[in-house]
């Protein structure tokens, strides 16, 4: 049996710190091509949202108090989304001069958000203007509603291969 002479050691520590440098190079590389979007839950960054987070859930405590809203829309489909909400009082009196700015996007994804502004508004049933989707899936929809002193931030996941829809 022939006896090593250990000048293999320092090449395979000199390749080991070289590849695991290297690694570290091409994850930041990587991960840098990946597009990253900011949160944006309450139509906010996530900075400004991080920053106003007790503002705005008392704002919503306050907001259920004396108001419902409910996503009534029958479904999100590619083409010709009709959205509605209803906004009722707690007494279940309809309510009609509430502000109502909602914003449809994809998770995480820009390109395709749509604004509606300007409803019409019969009976607390806010009907914003047909809208066609570029590209079935899960769509957000979010909603800005003020009423008075009054505000909050109602969001739904919908998508339109599925009829349901849920608050997040």
């Amino acid at each position: 049996m022939k006896k090593s002479s250990g000048r293999i050691w320092p090449y395979a520590i000199g390749a080991s710190i070289v590849l695991v440098f290297g690694a570290c190079v091409a994850t930041i590389i990587v991960a840098n091509t990946l597009p990253v979007e900011p949160s944006d839950t309450y139509m906010m960054n996530y900075h400004d949202a991080d920053a106003q987070a007790n503002e705005l859930i008392e704002s919503k405590i306050a907001f259920d108090k004396n108001y419902k809203i409910s996503y009534i829309t029958d479904g999100l489909s590619r083409e010709k989304s009709v959205i509605k909400y209803k906004v009722t009082d707690s007494g279940s009196n309809t309510v009609n001069n509430a502000q109502i700015k909602v914003v449809i996007t994809r998770p995480n994804n820009h390109k395709y958000d749509k604004e509606l502004v300007n409803p019409t508004i019969q009976d607390g049933i806010y009907t914003f203007e047909s809208v066609t989707l570029p590209i079935d899936g899960r769509w957000d929809v979010m909603a800005k509603v003020n009423i008075g002193e009054f505000n909050r931030f109602y969001n739904v996941k919908a998508d339109t291969r599925a009829k349901e829809a849920f608050e997040y």
